[in-house]
């Protein structure tokens, strides 16, 4: 599987293998090669109907059988390659040929590269496009960089202070702890402090103790597993108690939820209903609704899925409610999840809608404890793990 991204006489042209056959987009329109006209390329793919956006005009593949998920092991190259053995016979017109001009701001399903001299793994022959001290986006927030001698100073917008206006002025004298994120609130002139996982208070800074997980909103948990490399894949199971505040939200999300093609299981309520989701590769991802009685609010239950290659097992309170095999031709077998588990929603800046595309709409609002995985004798240490915004829920206030 390949996806590559090339200049081909002039046109912009994405060619991507899915595995089963190579599909060529180009742009109407050439690219400027002369003077500093930048331009803004968009390129990518939904399962297999891919897209090309050279400045606003927009070239699409029509989606046609076949498959759905891009299976690539090599690392990710910008503007040449390492060696000309990595490159796909298919995957350029002509012979290949490293990229000569100026590349910035890229993002790989929304999270931007750091185009540094330390970031990447490895490069070569590569300089600064800009030239000064000022390079592109040094000042934060749409601030105003201009050249001082060998350095640069930033002039900054109403609300922003800072070398490079990364603080909000709400925050640049804010009290909150060592352990704490200040959060900005422009509409009262003012700030909040979310707290790390083990700290609480205004400020964060009592330090807590618990076995419940309290999940008040703009919360999260997220567990790394350390026996994940020696876990059996193709036969998962977790199991927890819960109790929901509220008829929406996310319970848990066992998958590494950085893109579209990452494997998951996941346990929410939706309108009042348990819904579970299963993805074990190519983006199937297989909803579960139990409607027989609704969940929320204020009672605790007891939920265990069990995942035997492509089996699915859920129980309720004790009882077998959903027994499903969700791909009978055993495609995909194993739960690749990375090792990773968030419980009540995802890193603060990640919505749950987008990061869960639509499966689920917002974070949970109840409490957590007794998390078991896969057939280990001791329950995990929720408040070990790295979080935010978690309170005491064991007293049930």
């Amino acid at each position: 599987d390949f996806l590559c991204i090339s200049l081909v006489n002039g046109f912009m042209q994405l060619r991507y293998n899915l595995g089963d056959k190579t599909v060529i987009l180009q742009t109407f329109q050439q690219v400027h090669t002369e003077g500093n006209t930048w331009h803004t390329l968009r390129a990518g793919r939904v399962g297999n109907e891919g897209y090309l956006d050279l400045d606003g005009n927009n070239v699409t593949q029509g989606a046609a059988a076949g498959m759905s998920a891009l299976d690539t092991h090599t690392d990710f190259f910008v503007g040449g390659v390492s060696s000309l053995n990595l490159v796909h016979s298919m995957a350029t017109e002509n012979e290949p040929m490293g990229f000569s001009g100026c590349i910035r701001e890229i993002l790989i399903n929304d999270r931007e590269l750091k185009l540094t001299a330390s970031d990447p793994k490895a490069g070569a022959n590569v300089g600064d496009c800009d030239g000064t001290a000022c390079g592109y986006t040094v000042c934060k927030n749409n601030g105003t960089c201009r050249v001082e001698g060998s350095g640069f100073s930033c002039s900054c917008p109403q609300q922003w202070v800072g070398n490079t206006c990364e603080q909000s002025v709400y925050c640049s004298q804010n009290g909150c702890g060592s352990q704490a994120l200040c959060i900005p609130q422009p509409h009262l002139f003012s700030y909040i402090c979310v707290c790390a996982l083990g700290w609480s208070g205004k400020y964060c800074d009592h330090k807590i103790t618990f076995l419940t997980a309290k999940f008040v909103g703009n919360s999260y948990i997220k567990y790394t597993d350390p026996h994940y490399s020696k876990r059996d894949l193709q036969h998962s199971r977790i199991s927890l108690n819960f109790t929901s505040n509220q008829t929406d939200g996310l319970v848990f999300w066992m998958g590494k939820a950085e893109d579209e093609d990452n494997d998951f299981l996941a346990l929410g309520i939706v309108n009042g209903t348990l819904k579970i989701v299963v993805n074990l590769g190519e983006r199937i991802s297989v909803p579960l609704i139990y409607s027989k009685y609704p969940i929320c609010c204020g009672s605790w239950h007891a939920v265990t899925i069990v995942q035997n290659h492509t089996c699915i097992k859920v129980y309720l309170d004790e009882d077998l409610i959903i027994f499903e095999d969700i791909d009978p031709q055993r495609k995909y077998t194993a739960l690749n999840y990375g090792g990773i588990c968030y419980f009540g929603g995802f890193e603060i800046g990640k919505e749950v809608n987008t990061v869960t595309t639509g499966l689920f709409q917002q974070e949970f609002i109840g409490r957590i404890k007794d998390v078991v995985l896969f057939q280990d004798s001791k329950k995990i240490q929720l408040m070990k793990a790295e979080g935010y915004n978690i309170y005491n829920g064991d007293d049930g206030s």
